[in-house]
Parts: C-alpha cells; sequence; structure tokens
C-alpha cells in the first residue's frame, strides 16, 4: 500500500523536504542509478563528536542495498546507519565479509500521522501558553535532552530551534518554557520534555497536539520515533492518532 511505502521512506523524504526549504546542514544524497533508483541514502555531515547524525536508507531492493553496502566511500561504517529492521540480518552479513564491527545501538517504533482530524482538541488554558523556542533556550533544552550536555548537542539543538520548527508552553510568571517539543532535520519530532514539577498536566499531549497540526498544515510529513523500551511516549503517540508502522533500526 501507498502509505507502508511512504512510511518506510519517510526519514529520507524527510531530509529532502528539509533541503528544500532551509538553508541549513547540506545532505549528500546519493541514489543507485538514475532516474530508475532502487536505493536512496542521505548521509548529514559529520563533525568530532556528532552522535546524532546517522545515515539513512530507503529501498526495496535487498540486492541493490547489499551492493551499496559493499561499495568503498559510500557508507562509512563509523557512522551510525538507520535502515528497516527488515535489512538487519543483510546489514549484519556485509559488515562480517568486511570485517567491520557492528552494534545495534536502538530499535524504534515509527509513529505517522495519517488523520489529523483524530488529533484531540488543546485545552484553551494551555493553548494560550504555548509559543516557540528561541535560541535562548538552547542551554535549557540541551541540559534536560538525555542525550545532551555537551557542546556538540549545544550546537545541534540551536541549529535546530534556529532553522527548524519547535514548540513550547511557556511558564504564565517567567515566560521561560516548561515543555517543548523539536523537529530534526529529518522532520521527524523528538526532544519531547516537560520539566519535572510541571508534569502530569497533559503538556505533552497539548505540545504533540498542537504541533502536529501545524506541521500538517504547512506540509511537512508529521511522524517521529519512538524507542521501543519507552512505553510512555509509545502510549502517548498511539493515543494521539499515530499509525504503527514497522521497526526502524539503528547501527
Amino acid at each position: 500500500p501507498t502509505w507502508f511505502i511512504f512510511a518506510l521512506s519517510v526519514k529520507v523524504y524527510g531530509y529532502i523536504f528539509q533541503m528544500n526549504r532551509v538553508m541549513a546542514d547540506p545532505i549528500q544524497v546519493f541514489v543507485d542509478r538514475w532516474p530508475e533508483f532502487n536505493v536512496i541514502l542521505c548521509k548529514p555531515p559529520y563533525e568530532k563528536g556528532d552522535l546524532f547524525k546517522d545515515t539513512c536508507v530507503f529501498t526495496k531492493d535487498e540486492a541493490s542495498f547489499r551492493n551499496i553496502l559493499g561499495e568503498n566511500n559510500i557508507i562509512d561504517w563509523t557512522k551510525f546507519l538507520c535502515t528497516s529492521l527488515c535489512y538487519e540480518e543483510m546489514v549484519m552479513a556485509v559488515a562480517s565479509e568486511r570485517k567491520v564491527p557492528v552494534n545495534k545501538v536502538s530499535v524504534c517504533h515509527m509513529m505517522m500521522l495519517q488523520d489529523p482530524s483524530r488529533l484531540p482538541p488543546v485545552e484553551s488554558a494551555i493553548e494560550s501558553m504555548i509559543s516557540s523556542l528561541d535560541e535562548s533556550h538552547t542551554d535549557l533544552v540541551n541540559k534536560t535532552w538525555k542525550f545532551g550536555n555537551t557542546e556538540n548537542s549545544f550546537q545541534m539543538i540551536r541549529n535546530m530551534i534556529r532553522h527548524y520548527p519547535s514548540c513550547c508552553v511557556l511558564d504564565a510568571e517567567s515566560q521561560q518554557p516548561i515543555a517543548w517539543v523539536l523537529i530534526y532535520p529529518s522532520c521527524a519530532m523528538g526532544m519531547l520534555y516537560t520539566l519535572q514539577e510541571h508534569r502530569v498536566q497533559g503538556l505533552a499531549k497539548a505540545l504533540v497536539s498542537s504541533m502536529s497540526r501545524r506541521l500538517y498544515s504547512q506540509g511537512f510529513p508529521v511522524y517521529c520515533f519512538v524507542e521501543e523500551e519507552n512505553i510512555l511516549s509509545y502510549n502517548l503517540y498511539t493515543n494521539l492518532a499515530k499509525t504503527l508502522y514497522p521497526c526502524c533500526l539503528d547501527f
């Protein structure tokens, strides 16, 4: 089905979608042939210390993907690779043939919004507090992100806030963010966080609903990745009209 194929390709699509809208980090895009390609691969620029920039691949042809993996100077086996779980055995086999050590870092559910009309309404009291992040909030987001609190993650988050949509709830008195969600260069929503003292108020639910509507209205693909062990986020997104698609694998 069309939606199923789009779900498998959405991260690659998201990178290219952003490339056509924003002058941010340049992305290298490779195909195995043109115009009738079987494999499309997106590689973000890497700098020393980058941890969350992964090469992502979409293909419907395992043999073509295997050929790409076997080529020199296309896949950097020292960096992260994101692909569908169905190619795990093949990636492991090619890595073994090349004598490259490979570790499975994470398995994620990919959640995608198909029908925004099913999103719950945002309470008016919370809606009046919703705004966007600005660069002055970078340090707060960086310190609270579980993979953050480094100079590299600070630069990455600042770049995301500067170039891509974000959504936050501002405290009525301090006008500082108490909850927020961002999007990555691939258009995936992420870094959803609520300060401890403001939890169990429905802020995360309101942010995801508000952000999803905003992105959908602007033509963005609306999706996110949830680590398979993150049951709270999994339940949140499935309850917000997001459909579960096959798992995504990071090496």
